[in-house]
């Protein structure tokens, strides 16, 4: 497939792994970079050598480009820009803010910044900025959500910019996919789909929820707090919303109760206490499979959808 963002990137499929906090790591990444998409290590909060060691064991494990996802509200985030310059990652996805400020540092480093917008304004101000792409994630996804969907979001994004529109949010089939092409996208970043991977490294209790979960299994808490989340319903996301609409909860309490939920459900399996982080399109994700297996298998599917229309792959 020849597109856009494979030759900006170099990469066989138009497909991006999300770099999800305590699940997105070089085992992952490697995995899905050597099946021919963008695999990509999530920074979240760790510390410059943190990163730096997961940067250097996936160059071990694959030849191929991967990407680094820069969480702009960490505390290390200095140190995340600067080990990532220094060890030459091509690409950089970005969350949880404007990655202005290092703009210019990462350009500097031959690094192709390709920030996570959730709006028109922030995908033009990105542009602006001297973005390669944009990640248009709609509010279907897992983890970190805005208020747009993915099909009313995409297509207005896509109209507004001229670098390549990535969608996100809510695919997790070929008919995402395609439907994504048609909305204007150029590619697509996926993540609930790759929880269940045989090379993620999740705690099977949480790979076995996705799996059984339906279309409305999903709630979204966090607004209260200026930050909304959507994760999968258990014990923890339902008290959290509860007291979410009580008065009397503190927003202090209210972060204290969710601090440390997704590590407790991505790393121990604990399922009921933490927040096991997913998209709407679980109902969807039904068996572990390869990296590979699922890159192939949505390819596949898009492709016979779209054979008749080749001229979309251009985008």
């Amino acid at each position: 497939m020849a597109n856009k963002i494979c030759e900006m990137l170099d990469i066989r499929y138009p497909v991006f792994q999300g770099g999800m906090a305590w699940i997105a790591d070089a085992h992952l990444a490697s995995a899905v970079s050597n099946a021919g998409g963008l695999g990509i290590i999530a920074a979240m909060n760790s510390n410059g050598e943190q990163l730096r060691e997961q940067i250097q064991k996936a160059r071990q494990m694959t030849d191929r480009p991967f990407g680094v996802n820069l969480m702009l509200m960490s505390p290390y985030i200095e140190e995340a820009v600067k080990v990532v310059c220094e060890e030459k990652v091509p690409v950089v996805t970005t969350g949880a803010g404007n990655p202005a400020k290092y703009m210019e540092q990462l350009k500097a480093a031959n690094v192709k910044v390709i920030p996570v917008v959730a709006s028109v304004a922030l995908a033009r101000m990105m542009e602006k900025e001297g973005a390669s792409a944009v990640i248009a994630e709609g509010c279907e996804s897992g983890g970190h959500v805005g208020e747009t969907t993915t099909m009313a979001l995409v297509p207005q994004v896509a109209d507004a910019v001229n670098i390549p529109v990535i969608a996100a949010g809510g695919i997790a089939d070929g008919r995402g996919m395609a439907a994504a092409f048609m909305l204007g996208a150029c590619g697509v970043q996926m993540g609930t789909a790759f929880l269940v991977a045989d090379e993620c490294r999740v705690h099977d209790n949480y790979k076995e929820k996705v799996i059984k979960a339906k279309d409305r299994d999903t709630i979204v808490t966090g607004k209260k707090l200026g930050h909304p989340v959507r994760a999968l319903k258990n014990r923890m996301t339902r008290d959290f919303a509860m007291k979410e609409m009580n008065s009397v909860v503190s927003d202090d309490e209210l972060e204290k109760m969710g601090a440390g939920t997704l590590r407790l459900a991505a790393v121990e399996g604990d399922v009921t206490n933490g927040s096991c982080m997913c998209g709407q399109i679980a109902g969807l994700v039904e068996n572990k499979e390869s990296c590979e297996a699922i890159i192939k298998r949505i390819y596949g599917q898009a492709d016979v959808l779209m054979k008749d229309r080749s001229s979309l792959w251009e985008r």
